[in-house]
């Protein structure tokens, strides 16, 4: 049997900084770093340790004695409970200044860059309300609170319409009011959920593989257009219609209203068939007059208004003067070549998914820009020489990976090529720095912007711009 943890309580901890992923940092008796998850910088708690390792311990506040001035009150009814919005209880100001020194702080240690004169932080003009996509799962045993469960009345209804407890995959919290998706979200989950208990049409039960309707997403674009997209695992084409339909009277504004029936035992929809059941299969949004066409699979950056803000940095970092051969890596839907290739000669964009690469042609032809191509591929495999002898050398690279950072092969090639400026865009100072550092002895860290995309959470975009260095640096 494996030997448990002993739990041990530490009082009065002082809590000194905010850590990774969220976590705040306080001290043990003897030294070592507690990283814990309930408390804003400046709090003083008692703490039970949940973890004990040889650096560190992990633990949660049970007591506390003062209450840190950096904390304000939550305004979701569900905080704590859920795994989102985080840092609610901490006031937008703070939550600024600890993203901006995460991002320093991951560029120095990590990559052991000399950083510029850091911009501050381009906080977010709306606080809640600012996603464009959630998605939400069904469950037929949903997440009881603590007053549930010490209560003694029997519990009737057990279905849930929300989002996972944090760790547990089969758990769901029942959302009653969600503050970050602008209306009509709430009405349109909290009227399927009611449509559907009265109406007998089950909710999945992941562990037991049944239940007929599994996840609700629910896309909305700055103009005003509407997706919805229900997951069911049954096809029961009756039960179907009657809720598809019952949405599509009750809200006239649902532009694009979907379906996938997906009997597999994940819920990802991207090997399976979407099925338009009214409206259009898809809706558009719109940023400086072009047009960009979003389908339930598409990948487009979840907060639209500070989307344009990160990609306006973008353009002023590359500061393109229209005779530039312009890369734009990890192109997605093609939204940042279309957005700079105004002002260059010609941009090339590239990226793995082809449903994605398919939009972002689409999209160029509606918008009427010529100078963009795009190719699909692994960006290890395809960016080579030979495709940079078919395509031209590049005078700069736009790069915008996922959270992993850029593979060791493709900033190898960004050195072999050396064009004059990199403009690397990324949703994870950390792996970002991790590639900087095998940058650094060409290039040289010249600008660098945070920016806030997610108010309320620990997550931080930031905009690096690297120029080549002199010889003689």
């Amino acid at each position: 049997m494996r030997k448990k943890t002993k739990r041990l309580v530490f009082e009065k901890v002082t809590v000194l900084d905010a850590a990774a992923k969220g976590k705040t940092i306080g001290k043990a008796p003897d030294g070592r770093v507690i990283f814990l998850t309930n408390t804003v910088p400046g709090d003083v708690v008692d703490v039970q340790t949940t973890k004990k390792r040889k650096a560190y311990f992990e633990g949660v506040a049970t007591n506390f004695h003062t209450l840190s001035k950096k904390r304000v009150d939550p305004v979701c009814q569900h905080f704590g409970v859920c795994g989102g919005c985080k840092w609610q209880d901490m006031g937008y100001e703070h939550q600024l200044f600890y993203k901006q020194k995460e991002v320093e702080n991951n560029l120095k240690r990590i990559g052991h860059i000399e950083l510029p004169e850091v911009t501050p932080i381009l906080g977010s003009k709306e606080q809640y309300f600012y996603r464009n996509k959630m998605e939400f799962s069904f469950s037929d045993s949903r997440w009881l609170t603590l007053n549930e469960i010490q209560c003694d009345q029997q519990i009737e209804d057990r279905n849930a319409l929300g989002f996972h407890i944090p760790g547990m995959w089969d758990k769901i919290l029942d959302i009653k009011k969600c503050h970050l998706q602008r209306d009509p979200s709430n009405a349109i989950r909290l009227q399927t959920k009611k449509f559907a208990t009265e109406n007998g049409l089950t909710f999945f039960n992941p562990r037991n593989q049944h239940g007929l309707l599994r996840t609700l997403m629910i896309r909305t674009t700055s103009i005003g257009e509407v997706m919805v997209m229900v997951q069911f695992f049954e096809d029961d084409k009756e039960k179907r219609e009657l809720l598809l339909n019952h949405l599509s009277k009750t809200f006239p504004e649902i532009t694009s209203l979907l379906y996938v029936i997906n009997p597999k035992q994940n819920d990802t929809i991207y090997d399976q068939e979407i099925i338009c059941f009214s409206g259009r299969d898809h809706i558009f949004e719109e940023m400086e007059g072009l047009k960009f066409k979003i389908n339930a699979k598409s990948f487009y950056q979840t907060n639209s208004e500070q989307a344009y803000e990160l990609y306006k940095i973008t353009r002023n970092f590359a500061d393109l003067k229209g005779d530039e051969l312009v890369y734009d890596l990890y192109t997605g839907t093609g939204t940042i070549a279309q957005f700079v290739s105004k002002k260059a000669k010609k941009v090339v964009g590239i990226e793995s998914v082809p449903e994605a690469i398919l939009d972002a042609k689409a999209n160029a032809e509606r918008n009427n820009i010529e100078n963009v191509d795009f190719f699909v591929g692994d960006m290890k495999n395809v960016f080579n020489e030979q495709f940079i002898a078919q395509n031209g050398v590049p005078d700069v690279i736009i790069t915008d990976p996922p959270r992993d950072g850029m593979h060791k092969d493709v900033v190898q090639q960004i050195l072999n090529i050396a064009p004059n400026k990199v403009v690397y865009v990324s949703c994870n100072s950390a792996t970002q720095a991790r590639d900087l550092e095998l940058m650094k002895d060409m290039y040289k860290v010249t600008k660098l912007q945070p920016v806030d995309m997610f108010p309320q959470t620990h997550h931080v975009e930031n905009v690096v711009l690297l120029e080549k260095k002199e010889l003689d640096e």
